[in-house]
């Protein structure tokens, strides 16, 4: 079976009525879920980011603007190719109104295209390229994760202001980790740090060996990890083994997961720097989200998880307050209400950028963690004004007309 076959079949199996049995069209609001069920992201997104969107539903009560609610899902095997067919089958075949999650910088942006000239929406909740809301952006489109800049910003400058003056990269090849090495080396360098080096490697690598050893005799005070997934987990693990953090060295992973943490164990991940826009045990909010997420899923729902959630409330509101699910109309009035991401109140922008506070995070050892899944101590909140690029950066052409 091809990479087209494969999927279409995916998609057959994973339709999932959240709101009654909805009928497609104007009877009803669909959703696309369109995720890594099988690949190196399918922990971080995967059928939980499904289960995401169904207690999304569930929230606003399975209908908006009197309309049931739809949920389907597609695994789209972070290639873009096989995300833009699913995405033209949704939008031109299977009248699905909005697309959600999209991990992987490339799958997001062939997506957001095939949306932008279809005008459907796009809630980017999973890649972080800032490509999305630049050069790429849509006016149909809003970019709720955390994004390369906001990744980059908080993590190493307060790194840097607490002794980390020297870096090294293990970077991801492709879209993401390249943006999130360029953006982190500004602020490095901004905050008075030095980048002494850094390597690449492809996804879904098994042997960090030679480029953990390129780290320890880069002598650099901090290795950074622009990378996602199990590309990450086996980074971390690997270092464990090499005695990086034993020899003084400091970790930031710049898109680690709870999820990631988990798997990895206190014992080997203690120490490391995570940069988050959702920790289950921040506060009441995220509490009460992680609460049902976990009942059914048996796991902490990851940040791409519960961003997941909180944009498609957003949505379901904003149809509810547009009356309406024209793709120009609701996204005018998602940018017109306020967010509420699990307590962090912010904005969307005109370019799609959603706007909060994010924050700083350490990996707690085994001895300060308390009960199940008691894993992050806070370093520092990021205002989000200091978090994400400003709009007088933006390319975004309709931005700029």
């Amino acid at each position: 079976m091809n990479a087209k076959q494969w999927a279409c079949a995916a998609l057959a199996l994973l339709p999932l009525a959240a709101g009654g049995h909805a009928q497609a069209g104007d009877k009803s609001i669909k959703v696309g879920v369109m995720a890594d069920m099988s690949g190196f992201a399918a922990d971080i997104g995967g059928q939980g980011a499904v289960l995401a969107a169904r207690l999304a539903s569930a929230e606003v009560g399975g209908k908006a603007a009197g309309k049931p609610i739809e949920i389907v899902g597609a695994d789209m095997q972070n290639k873009p190719d096989v995300a833009a067919e699913i995405a033209r089958r949704w939008y031109d075949k299977e009248d699905v109104d909005v697309i959600v999650d999209l991990p992987v910088s490339p799958v997001a942006l062939a997506v957001q295209e095939v949306a932008r000239d279809r005008k459907k929406v796009t809630l980017v909740t999973a890649a972080a390229t800032t490509d999305l809301t630049n050069k790429n952006c849509s006016p149909y489109a809003v970019h709720w994760a955390d994004d390369t800049y906001a990744l980059a910003v908080g993590g190493p400058k307060a790194i840097v202001e607490s002794g980390g003056k020297t870096w090294f990269f293990i970077t991801a090849d492709f879209a993401f980790g390249h943006a999130m090495e360029k953006a982190a080396t500004e602020v490095i360098n901004g905050a008075g740090g030095k980048v002494l080096g850094g390597v690449r490697h492809p996804t879904n690598t098994n042997d960090f060996a030679s480029f953990l050893v390129a780290a320890q005799g880069s002598k650099a005070n901090v290795v950074g990890l622009a990378n996602v997934g199990t590309d990450t987990i086996n980074a971390i693990k690997q270092a464990g083994e090499f005695g990086l953090t034993q020899s003084g060295q400091r970790m930031l992973g710049f898109i680690t997961f709870i999820t990631d943490v988990h798997t990895l164990g206190l014992q080997t991940a203690q120490g490391l720097m995570v940069t988050e826009n959702y920790y289950w045990d921040e506060n009441d909010a995220t509490r009460a989200f992680a609460k049902k997420f976990m009942a059914e899923h048996k796991k902490m729902p990851s940040k791409e998880q519960a961003s997941t959630y909180a944009a498609l409330v957003h949505y379901f509101r904003a149809v509810d307050a547009a009356g309406t699910d024209e793709a120009g109309a609701v996204v005018a009035k998602m940018k017109e209400m306020p967010i509420d991401n699990f307590g962090r109140k912010g904005t969307i922008r005109k370019d799609g950028r959603a706007l909060y506070d994010i924050s700083l995070y350490q990996v707690k050892s085994p001895a300060e963690s308390k009960y199940d899944w008691d894993y992050y101590k806070k370093v520092r909140d990021i205002p989000q004004a200091e978090a994400f690029m400003p709009l007088e950066k933006s390319t975004c052409a309709f931005v700029r007309s």
